[in-house]
């Protein structure tokens, strides 16, 4: 039994609940990005910036002066940052993280989190738009390119994995709390097993797409677009941006261990307080997190360079759809056998 299950929060605790949850998000996902620019740096043979260089560089930003383009859209280019903060937070709302339940579990499922992941690229190409500044809205063509690309693998990863559950239980099959009860690996064959494996190589490589790193940080691409999206963004609205991305790469991450590991240690360890378990499973959860980051993002980022628009796309649309389609087929065919 979750912590949670065991304490139902009072209506109070429901408004506050959002708010609370949103800024431990921003927090642990800035730590993480310090996390992700060390590791890099050392497998790089770099000194690398100290941990807690993100949290220096929104407080240094939040105390700047928000400059706006002459020509930029004056109401959409300041409600972008705040959109993007929000969509993100949003996330975290429906997907389980420090081992328990989702907040609103019930209220959605992983294919309303396929829509929320959108929002959060849409308020960046709406904001690039908005600037007015040909830089930015050439790096807004590249997001919703690579956006396009990777919402069909990421699809039918998800629907892969509810199609074998539904055929173990009548419980909704796209509820997050329905794949914790039920993990995939346990529900395969060998031949199912190989399928799965596929199904998460291919939300791996989704991973860095989601999260506009390289390979896939082509709507930035310092060296080419002078920071793309956000060229034109300054002062608060920056941060806005910086901590919207942040909440929404643990957002991500969190979203691969609750599809693939949604498993708890504490039980398993033997604890028998409520508490007890809360702490473990949450430390667990956080370090399932950071294994996801360091191969998803941090590998391959110490170890690739920039694809071209067209290299992305082909990756997506045609590979990792490929990929992901060849694992749902391995795991009907376990199924059928």
């Amino acid at each position: 039994m979750s912590w949670l299950a065991s304490n139902p929060p009072s209506t109070v605790a429901l408004f506050v609940a959002p708010i609370v949850l949103a800024l431990v998000g921003a927090v642990v996902g800035l730590i993480y990005v310090g996390i992700d620019r060390v590791l890099v740096a050392r497998m790089q043979a770099r000194i690398g910036p100290p941990l807690v260089q993100p949290f220096r560089d929104v407080g240094k930003l939040m105390i700047k002066e928000s400059i706006i383009p002459a020509g930029a859209l004056r109401w959409l280019f300041q409600f972008c940052p705040i959109m993007c903060v929000m969509g993100s937070a949003a996330l975290l709302l429906y997907i389980p993280v420090f081992g328990q339940p989702a907040l609103f579990e019930g209220s959605g499922d992983a294919m309303l989190i396929v829509y929320l992941l959108t929002v959060p690229s849409l308020a960046l190409v709406a904001g690039g738009f908005a600037s007015s500044s040909p830089y930015a809205t050439v790096g807004a063509q590249r997001e919703m390119v690579v956006m396009i690309g990777y919402e069909f693998p990421l699809s039918v990863t998800i629907v892969a994995i509810a199609w074998r559950i539904l055929q173990v239980t009548d419980a909704n099959a796209f509820a997050l709390g329905t794949m914790a009860q039920y993990p995939i690996w346990d529900l395969v064959g060998p031949l199912g097993f190989a399928g799965t494996l596929l199904l998460l190589v291919s939300l791996i490589a989704v991973t860095p797409g989601e999260l506009g790193r390289i390979p896939f940080d082509l709507a930035e691409a310092e060296t080419e677009l002078a920071g793309g999206l956000l060229v034109e963004y300054s002062g608060r609205n920056l941060a806005l941006f910086y901590i919207g991305n942040a909440i929404r790469g643990f957002a991500v991450l969190s979203l691969v261990v609750a599809l693939f590991f949604p498993y708890g240690i504490g039980a398993a360890a033997g604890l028998t307080s409520v508490a007890a378990i809360a702490i473990a499973d949450g430390a667990f959860f956080l370090f399932k997190v950071f294994l996801v980051m360091f191969v998803s993002v941090a590998v391959v980022r110490s170890a690739m360079a920039r694809f071209k628009v067209n290299q992305a796309s082909v990756f997506y649309l045609m590979i990792m759809t490929i990929v992901s389609l060849v694992g749902l087929l391995l795991i009907w065919a376990d199924m059928a056998l």
